[in-house]
């Protein structure tokens, strides 16, 4: 578990850390179609005239469009068509989940027009050549939304045009509660947080598990159930990460706690992270090149504030879920961007271990998992420096406020009221700093009742203003009181006063 100031202030009101994979984006691509050139030669092997490509093209589309009516069939739903922008396929699928639940299998089936790489014919006047040229086109797609028994909940994207690129979308969370499930260990999650798992040092081992090869075996499979050309290209699918993002939440047990913590933290985070320090996170060193690129925003939604640093491909973020989990992520959509020690071949074949761009392939996701958690650690170390006045507001709300249905009820200080501040003044006496008062002490200096004086010591006592002797009748200041007071003292003497007599 890392050390960091944050968790170690908070330590009695966290449930605990965890580590995770959050949103991961695969992108699938067959090696010999996936760019014009690589095409152009498949259709000169297959004695594919190049401006016959749309007729070569257009049975693999029905092919894909039959795929998609069959597993419907089989899974006995129906392809649901989205043609406008604004709606959100995951709330389509919420409600689907919402009444089927959350079994594995095909759970929903969603059809778009959107945007693909295609190829056009092309013939070169001056060489003589007829190629391929890449161009941008629309085409159907389908999503297919699966509850994977190893995974959770995934959706395989797929073209109905060639080259018939594939996009895989899964969740690390999602994926760690379907183990957690399966080994008997009980959570409460909401949306993609744990909010309390009972055995979190397991959980952790498990988040840490998270196997490439069971990726790549359930890419494999989803590629061959739902994009049936692969026999037309014999190939095989390359899969390599588009975006993958790592969080680090830290659990509380109180929104009280959190809530404070995060307003006074966020304002702090875009005036003090500076690009040095925003390239810091990341692990990098500011250069000309790169100074452009880097920034901080502070953006609002309806779940909350979000504070977000960027350098280029790569951002890290803090922001609060369901006001109790403090969650700090990276994200990155070029993992080229980190460098790590690793071996690189040469084109002359021979090979060195040197430090270099990280593969986008998904087997880098191992070291990029330890990457990733060091940019959180950093960040988190960043976020413990700054000012955190969270826990004065919690005390300022005990003092101030009455304490309704405890036995008895406490009456707040009103520290602006002059029976208040004459008692409170009273209390802070010099000579009452060593060796404290007895009740009859303060009579001597306040006109007040034994019975009221009692009263008042029992409520200050409540209140955590004052604290007494065991088995005494000698009462001192907390170190809570002794600054509620000094600061109201001069709050009065020094700044309200003056204000108020500069009105007349």
């Amino acid at each position: 578990m890392m050390a960091n100031g944050l968790v170690e202030r908070y330590a009695s009101n966290l449930h605990g850390v965890l580590s995770c994979f959050d949103r991961i984006i695969i992108v699938g691509t067959l090696p010999g179609a996936c760019y014009a050139q690589g095409m152009t030669s498949f259709l000169y092997q297959q004695n594919i005239r190049i401006f016959d490509y749309p007729k070569f093209a257009e049975p693999l589309r029905d092919r894909i469009r039959d795929r998609a009516h069959e597993v419907c069939a089989e899974a006995g739903i129906e392809i649901e068509h989205v043609s406008k922008s604004h709606i959100r396929k995951e709330e389509l699928v919420a409600r689907v989940l919402a009444t089927r639940g959350d079994a594995p299998g095909l759970v929903h089936v969603i059809s778009a027009m959107e945007a693909c790489l295609s190829y056009k014919p092309w013939h070169d006047k001056n060489s003589g050549k007829t190629y391929l040229k890449p161009t941008q086109g629309k085409c159907l797609h389908y999503y297919f939304y699966v509850i994977d028994e190893e995974l959770g909940l995934c959706y395989v994207r797929v073209p109905t045009w060639a080259p018939f690129g594939l996009q895989f979308y899964c969740n690390g969370h999602s994926a760690l509660a379907r183990t957690l499930t399966n080994e008997g260990i009980e959570y409460f999650q909401q949306d993609n947080a744990f909010l309390r798992i009972d055995d979190l040092e397991r959980a952790q081992q498990l988040a840490d598990a998270f196997s490439p090869d069971v990726l790549h075996r359930r890419l494999d499979d989803y590629a061959q159930q739902f994009c049936p050309v692969l026999d037309v290209f014999g190939q095989v699918y390359h899969w390599s990460l588009r975006q993958v993002e790592y969080s680090t939440d830290l659990m509380f047990r109180s929104e009280q706690i959190l809530v404070p913590l995060y307003d006074a933290i966020s304002g702090q985070a875009v005036l003090a992270a500076n690009a040095e320090r925003v390239s810091g996170f990341l692990g990098k060193k500011v250069t000309p090149q790169l100074a452009q690129e880097i920034g901080s925003r502070l953006s609002t939604r309806i779940e909350g504030r979000c504070i977000k640093h960027y350098m280029g491909a790569v951002g890290v973020k803090v922001y609060d879920k369901f006001s109790r989990v403090l969650r700090v992520e990276t994200t990155v959509n070029d993992v080229s961007f980190f460098k790590h020690h690793r071996k690189v071949e040469h084109k002359d074949g021979h090979v060195t271990r040197e430090l270099a761009p990280l593969k986008k392939t998904i087997y880098s996701m191992i070291d990029l998992r330890d990457i990733l958690l060091s940019c959180n650690n950093r960040y988190l170390a960043f976020l413990s420096s700054l000012d955190d006045p969270s826990a004065g507001e919690r005390d300022l709300q005990r003092l101030s406020q009455p304490r309704i249905g405890s036995a008895p009820s406490v009456k707040g200080l009103n520290f602006f009221n002059t029976a208040e501040q004459t008692l409170l003044r009273t209390l802070q006496l010099g000579k009452f700093t060593i060796h404290g008062w007895r009740r009859a002490d303060l009579l001597a200096h306040l006109n007040i009742s034994p019975s009221a004086m009692s009263r008042q010591l029992k409520r200050l006592h409540a209140l955590g203003i004052i604290k007494k002797v065991a088995h005494t009748y000698r009462y001192y200041l907390t170190r809570m009181g002794r600054a509620a007071i000094t600061a109201a003292c001069s709050l009065t003497r020094f700044c309200i006063v003056p204000a108020m007599a500069a009105t007349h």
